[in-house]
C-alpha cells in the first residue's frame, strides 16, 4: 500500500513497529520513531499485548461514532478517528532504560499494539512479583470489571445476575462471586461457556432459562435482549448496570410494564472515571495496581483464548475479531 501523507518512517534513531488501522476492516505494521526519552521517563520492549475484542472491533470496522470521537480515545492512542488510527490499550512489557531502580521490571500500561514504546514512569504500573507477564494483559479488563462492582453496589448476600460470559463479564461475576454470601449467576446464549464459568467456580445459566428475581443485574453483552431480560428479572427497587457500549447504535428499553412501579435503577458504568463515592481516595493508579492484585488466581488464564505472534497480526486481526469464541487474544512480541 502507499503510504499516505501522515505515515512515519524511519530514518534514523530508535525505531518501533505499530499495528495501524487505516481503512474499514484493513489494517498494517507501521515502523516509526520512539520518542527521546527524558531522565524521567521509561522505555519499554512490549513482551505481550491482548486484544479487547469489543471495544476493537468497532474501531476496526469504522463504527465510532462522530460524537464519541475524544471521549473514545484511548490513553496514548495516536492519529484520528475513524481512520487511521493507532489503538489499543493492554500493553505487559519489560523497562529497558529509564531510573535505575525500574530497569529490568515488568510494567503494564495502557498503550497500543506496539513493539517498543516510551512513557513517563508515573504511567507505567508495577506488576506484582507472583503475577506472570502472560496474564497481567488482563489487568485493563479487571480494571473495568472492579469499576463496575464498585457501580454496582454489591453488597454480602446479594443475588446477582451477570449477562455475558466474556472476559469483562466473567471478571465481574468472578469478583462478585467472591463477597461473603453473595449468589452470582453469570447468564449467556452460547451454552459452551458453561465449561468456562464451571472453571471459574460460578453458576452458569442459559439465556431465557434464568428464573427468579435479583438484587443486582449487569448486562456485558451490549444485547437490547440481555438488557431486557435483566429489567424483567429485576426484584423491588433492584439496580441494573449498563455495562455495555453500543456505539452508534440504539437500542429499546423496555420502561413499561414493572420498570416504574418496581422503583428500578438504571445505571451506566464507564471505566474513564472512578466513582463518585470512591473518587475522594482512590487514583486511576491505586485502581490498576489493585487491579493487577486480583489476577494472581490462575485459573483466570482460561480467559485468554489465543496467542498469534506481533508480526502475523496485520493477517489475523480481523478473524480475532470477529471469531465469536475469541475472549482476550494475546499477541506475543
Amino acid at each position: 500500500m502507499k503510504l499516505e501523507a501522515n505515515e512515519q518512517t524511519v530514518a534514523e534513531g530508535e525505531a518501533a513497529s505499530a499495528l495501524w488501522i487505516v481503512a474499514p476492516g484493513l489494517c498494517q505494521l507501521r515502523e516509526e520513531r520512539i520518542a527521546e526519552p527524558s531522565p524521567t521517563d521509561v522505555v519499554v520492549r512490549t513482551l505481550y499485548s491482548g486484544i479487547s475484542r469489543g471495544t476493537e472491533a468497532l474501531v476496526f470496522r469504522g463504527l465510532v461514532p462522530e460524537s464519541e470521537f475524544e471521549r473514545m480515545r484511548g490513553p496514548h492512542m495516536e492519529g484520528t478517528f475513524p481512520f487511521p488510527v493507532k489503538y489499543g490499550y493492554a500493553a505487559v512489557g519489560q523497562i529497558e532504560a529509564g531510573p535505575s531502580h525500574l530497569v529490568g521490571k515488568e510494567v503494564f500500561a495502557l498503550f497500543p499494539h506496539q513493539d517498543r514504546f516510551v512513557l513517563p514512569a508515573e504511567q507505567v504500573t508495577v506488576l506484582p512479583d507472583t503475577l506472570p507477564a502472560q496474564r497481567a494483559v488482563l489487568a485493563a479488563n479487571m480494571e473495568t470489571a472492579l469499576n463496575i462492582v464498585w457501580d454496582a453496589g454489591i453488597q454480602p448476600g446479594d443475588r446477582v445476575a451477570v449477562f455475558g460470559a466474556g472476559v469483562v463479564g466473567s471478571l465481574v461475576a468472578y469478583l462478585a462471586s467472591r463477597i461473603i454470601g453473595t449468589e452470582t449467576t453469570i447468564v449467556d446464549r452460547d451454552a459452551t461457556r458453561r465449561e468456562l464459568a464451571t472453571a471459574l467456580g460460578l453458576t452458569f445459566c442459559e439465556a431465557n432459562a434464568l428464573d427468579g428475581e435479583f438484587d443486582v443485574l449487569v448486562n456485558a453483552t451490549a444485547s437490547a435482549e440481555a438488557l431486557q431480560q435483566a429489567i424483567a428479572h429485576a426484584g423491588m427497587e433492584a439496580k441494573i448496570i449498563e455495562a455495555s457500549w453500543y456505539g452508534d447504535r440504539v437500542v429499546p428499553i423496555p420502561l413499561g410494564g414493572a420498570f416504574h412501579s418496581r422503583r428500578l435503577s438504571l445505571v451506566s458504568s464507564q471505566v474513564g472515571s472512578i466513582p463518585a463515592k470512591r473518587r475522594a481516595r482512590w487514583t486511576y493508579a491505586r485502581r490498576m495496581a489493585k487491579a493487577l492484585e486480583l489476577l494472581f488466581d490462575p485459573r483466570l488464564d482460561r480467559l485468554i483464548s489465543g496467542e498469534t505472534v506481533f508480526a502475523e497480526l496485520p493477517a489475523t486481526y480481523a478473524r480475532i475479531l470477529s471469531a465469536q469464541d475469541t475472549l482476550c487474544h494475546r499477541i506475543r512480541y
